[in-house]
């Protein structure tokens, strides 16, 4: 078997046998939960992931093994971790973002999957619809691509003055909710460029293409590896850009803002959905769910250093102000 990341300490102890091993042992559920990325945010999906497990009566330790395949932004190798999963025989895939479930989808016809995504799971394929999903695939979407022009108007309230923005997207990820942004970009008068970035150089030149542009502030698309790399965080303060992100991750680590779908509550509702199908519920009778928290959390600190003032009514609109 290939080498693999086991992701441990994020709530549980790491096990001493081979993945192989340890899912044979039928004493205990085996989930596998294949990660597009494990950064900071990861913290936040696996306390979800197992709080919605403990409440089907799934506990780690006693019931349930969970096994984390993580491949760190490198998106090249989820179809050989996803492959790992299926032929340790997993009971479960609970797949992180798009790229994650695509590959756990590829791997498998018959091992339940339980997806969180930010883009349409219908348009993507990855269901046939979200009421009845079909298949062995069912999950959470997270709007995260819906709530796209929501923040677009947030960077609008943070930098009135900007006409020139950029939307920095991973090219790997669809993305069809562009077209909605850069509608938002004309009304306002302004024009927004469009930069790709998959790796840390990518996004090294992206910032640099922006100083050409003479950017004036950044919105971050809708990617897990590009929403949670500090070095975007860095960039954007160096450079002096307002930047709006999707991840509470995001301004923890010194983004000026980000907004978006609570991560723990909707990897709950995961891990309800896990715990449900071990149980014996079918994949496709449990129809695709839809967030209901939402989180806008702001760094003051970032903020005073780019020499903003945040607007008070959304400072009151905050779930958290970091200071």
């Amino acid at each position: 078997m290939k080498r693999r990341d086991f992701i441990a300490g994020v709530g549980g102890a790491a096990a001493a046998l081979p993945l192989n091993v340890r899912a044979q042992q039928k004493s205990k559920a085996v989930v596998g939960y294949l990660a597009s990325t494990l950064e900071a945010e990861a913290g936040a999906q696996l306390v979800g992931i197992r709080l919605g497990l403990a409440d089907t009566g799934y506990l780690e330790g006693q019931n349930l093994s969970i096994e984390v395949c993580a491949a760190k932004g490198d998106y090249d190798r989820l179809p050989a971790l996803a492959a790992e999963l299926v032929a340790a025989k997993v009971d479960l895939i609970i797949a992180q973002a798009p790229p994650a479930a695509q590959a756990a989808k590829a791997a498998t016809a018959t091992i339940p999957i339980v997806f969180g995504v930010g883009s349409d799971p219908v348009a993507s394929g990855l269901v046939a619809s979200l009421a009845r999903p079909g298949g062995n695939l069912t999950g959470v979407t997270l709007l995260n691509s819906d709530l796209m022009a929501k923040r677009f108007d947030l960077i609008s309230e943070l930098a009135p003055k900007s006409t020139r923005f950029a939307l920095l997207v991973n090219p790997n990820t669809p993305n069809p909710w562009i077209s909605s942004v850069q509608d938002a970009a004309t009304k306002k008068g302004g024009q927004l460029q469009i930069l790709k970035a998959a790796t840390p150089a990518e996004v090294d030149a992206a910032f640099a293409a922006m100083l050409q542009l003479r950017t004036e502030a950044l919105l971050i698309g809708e990617d897990t590896f590009l929403a949670t790399r500090p070095q975007i965080a860095e960039l954007a303060l160096r450079h002096s850009l307002p930047t709006v992100g999707l991840l509470r991750s995001f301004a923890e680590i010194g983004g000026l803002v980000s907004y978006g779908t609570n991560l723990k509550d909707a990897y709950r509702q995961i891990g309800v959905y896990a715990g449900q199908i071990l149980k014996g519920a079918k994949p496709t009778d449990l129809p695709v769910q839809r967030p209901v928290k939402f989180e806008l959390v702001i760094n003051l600190k970032t903020a005073k250093a780019l020499g903003l003032t945040i607007p008070l009514p959304l400072l009151a609109q905050a779930e958290e102000v970091i200071e």
